[in-house]
C-alpha cells in the first residue's frame, strides 16, 4: 500500500471554512499572519478559528519576516501545533518559539539543484520543507506553480508541495513528485480567503485518487 499523502488547506479566514476543510478530509489548516497577505488574520480572529477546529486536525501559523515579539504574541494567544516560516528567517529565529516548524523553500529564487541543497542544509532543524513558487519576483500565495522536476529526489525531512495546486493538477503532481503532503490555498477559493467547499472536496478526492495510481 502506498503512503497516504497528507493535505494542508492554508489561508483559512473563517471558522466555517475551517470546519468545512476538516470535514472534507484535510489533515491541517493554515492561519496566515504575514503582513500584506489578503488572508492575514489578527490574533483574536485567528484564535476563534483555531478553537473551532476539530480534534486531530493540526493548526499551522504562517509568518513572513515577522518580529520575534509578534510570533510570541501569536503563539501565546492562538493554539497552534506548528509554525511555518515563509521569509528570510534564520534557522535560529525559527527554532526559538517552542513549537515544531516548517520552512518554505523559495523555488522562484533558487536557480539550481546545488542552491536548493544548500538551502536545505541550512535548515536541518526544520520538521519539514514547504516547496513553493515564491522568491525572486514572486510572492507567496500567487497561485502559480513551479517546475516540479527541479525538486530534489530525496530530502531528510518531509517534502510538502505547494504553489499553483488546484483540483485539476494535484493528482498529476502527486504522481510525479510523491510528496509527504500537499498545501493548497488559492486553488480552492471562490475569492481570496474564501474557501469553496465543492472545490475542497474535489481537491481532497483527487489526492486520495492519486494514492491508487
Amino acid at each position: 500500500m502506498s503512503q497516504r499523502v497528507r493535505i494542508k488547506i492554508c489561508g483559512i479566514t473563517r471558522s466555517e471554512d475551517a470546519l468545512a476543510a476538516a470535514a472534507s478530509g484535510a489533515d491541517a489548516i493554515g492561519l496566515i499572519f504575514a503582513e500584506g497577505s489578503p488572508r492575514q488574520l489578527d490574533t483574536a480572529r485567528a484564535a476563534a478559528i483555531a478553537l473551532a477546529v476539530p480534534v486531530l486536525v493540526s493548526r499551522v501559523g504562517l509568518f513572513r519576516d515577522a518580529t520575534a515579539e509578534r510570533v510570541r504574541e501569536v503563539v501565546d494567544s492562538v493554539p497552534l501545533e506548528l509554525l511555518q516560516f515563509h521569509g528570510e528567517e534564520s534557522p535560529e529565529f525559527c527554532a526559538q518559539f517552542g513549537r515544531p516548524w516548517l520552512k518554505a523553500v523559495p523555488m522562484g529564487r533558487l536557480e539550481d539543484a546545488s542552491a536548493v541543497a544548500e538551502y536545505l542544509r541550512a535548515y536541518t532543524a526544520a520538521s519539514g520543507f514547504v516547496f513553493d513558487s515564491h522568491g525572486g519576483a514572486r510572492s507567496g500565495g500567487s497561485g502559480l506553480a513551479f517546475d516540479w522536476s527541479r525538486l530534489p529526489q530525496q530530502t531528510e525531512r518531509p517534502l510538502i508541495l505547494a504553489g499553483g495546486l488546484v483540483p485539476d493538477n494535484v493528482r498529476s503532481a502527486i504522481v510525479q513528485v510523491r510528496p509527504w503532503a500537499v498545501d493548497v490555498s488559492s486553488g480552492i477559493e471562490s475569492a481570496p480567503g474564501i474557501k469553496d467547499r465543492a472545490k475542497m472536496l474535489v481537491f481532497v478526492n483527487e489526492v486520495y485518487r492519486a494514492g491508487t495510481d
